[in-house]
């Protein structure tokens, strides 16, 4: 089964979590509730419980016919100062290609706590690349163009899913045993004591119910440059 998901922040299509060589498992299910304080003038749009990385990692080990999506041929490319998709989701140890499509040099780095990297300055028409060798979030930023940013995550489990904008998730054709349940989003992040939390998979559906997030400023949003100052572009750049 393929899924297609659509939104600002991803428009892809995602492996769904049924492994096709199983043919079993159970469904788990849940439903994203993001407690929010909406402002006159805030400018995130749409609803803030869509967008929402939710996935199980497994605390045994998997049958051996069990395994992650084929590694395509991942890549965000650089195009009108922007990166596209916005959302990548990649199996830990994959490699992500970073063309660039503009007609001007991009600085392509991230600085925080999944995969730290800066791969220079390099001209249109150009590519390069990263590893992303351990599970976690990467916030991508160019060093030039300040609104440029995007986000890897690498994730070490098939299982996992993204929300739509009604918040409800499922994620098919997980074995039986305990997982630990993880969330990520760019907007929000979990309650006090809600996650992350362990998950026991047994029979053929598994609801948790509602998990609960709050928003919150993203990542993204004024972020310094690679050298930790401001953005200061010069009058004039061709860039």
């Amino acid at each position: 089964m393929r899924w297609t998901f659509c939104s600002r922040f991803v428009c892809a299509s995602i492996v769904s979590m049924a492994i096709p060589a199983l043919g079993q498992g159970a469904d788990v299910s849940a439903k994203i509730v993001v407690h929010e304080e909406r402002r006159s003038g805030d400018p995130r749009k749409g609803p803030v419980s869509s967008d929402v990385v939710v996935w199980l990692s497994p605390m045994q080990p998997l049958p051996a016919r069990i395994s992650a999506p084929p590694h395509a041929p991942y890549r965000l490319l650089q195009k009108g100062k922007q990166f596209t998709p916005h959302l990548l989701i990649v199996p830990t140890g994959s490699n992500v290609e970073f063309p660039n499509a503009d007609p001007f040099f991009h600085n392509v780095f991230s600085l925080f706590n999944g995969k730290r990297f800066d791969l220079g300055l390099y001209e249109s028409g150009t590519s390069r690349s990263v590893r992303f060798d351990r599970e976690g979030v990467s916030y991508i930023f160019c060093n030039i163009h300040p609104q440029m940013g995007a986000v890897v995550l690498s994730l070490s489990t098939p299982f996992y899913v993204v929300s739509g904008a009604d918040g409800e998730v499922v994620i098919h054709g997980v074995p039986p045993g305990s997982y630990r349940l993880q969330v990520w989003s760019e907007r929000a992040k979990p309650t006090a004591n809600e996650l992350p939390r362990t998950v026991r998979v047994s029979g053929d559906r598994v609801n948790l119910g509602e998990i609960v997030l709050e928003a919150a400023a993203s990542p993204l949003a004024d972020h310094k440059n690679k050298f930790g100052e401001d953005y200061h572009p010069e009058p004039g750049s061709p860039y």
